[in-house]
C-alpha cells in the first residue's frame, strides 16, 4: 500500500493530498530517510512522522483496506513515541492556552502599546 494512502486511511492526516504533501515535504521518514508519497509500506515497518513540531512513532501492525474509523485504528497502528516527545507536545499545548487574547485590544490599549513601543 502507498504509504500517502496508508497515513490517511489510518487518520494521521485529513486528507491524501495533505498526507501527501508531507511526503514531499520530508516530514514522513522510513529508517529515517524521507520518502516519496509511492513508496510501499508493509506491516511491522516503523514510520516517522514529523507533524506540528513533534515527531511521532508508529509501527504498521496491519494495513486497513479502506479508511477507518478513529475508535479502531488502534488495530493497524501502534503508537510508539517516546516520552520525551510526548512531553514536549503537553508543554505546546500548556503554552497556547497561556497566551489566549481577549479580542482587539480597545483604544487607550492601542496608545498604551504604541508608547511603550516608541520608548
Amino acid at each position: 500500500m502507498r504509504i500517502d494512502k496508508f497515513l490517511w486511511y489510518s487518520r494521521i492526516y485529513k486528507s491524501r493530498t495533505i498526507a501527501s504533501n508531507a511526503c514531499k515535504k520530508g516530514h514522513i521518514k522510513i529508517d529515517l530517510n524521507s520518502i516519496k508519497p509511492s513508496y510501499e509500506v508493509f506491516p511491522n515497518t516503523i514510520i516517522y512522522v514529523k507533524k506540528n513540531q513533534i515527531l511521532n512513532q508508529f509501527k504498521i501492525i496491519d494495513l486497513p483496506t479502506s479508511r477507518v474509523g478513529a475508535k479502531i485504528v488502534d488495530i493497524y497502528l501502534l503508537n510508539i513515541t517516546s516520552k520525551i516527545e510526548l512531553e514536549k507536545k503537553e508543554t505546546l499545548s500548556n503554552n497556547k492556552t497561556s497566551f489566549k487574547f481577549k479580542g482587539k485590544p480597545s483604544k487607550k490599549e492601542r496608545r498604551d502599546i504604541q508608547d511603550y513601543l516608541n520608548e
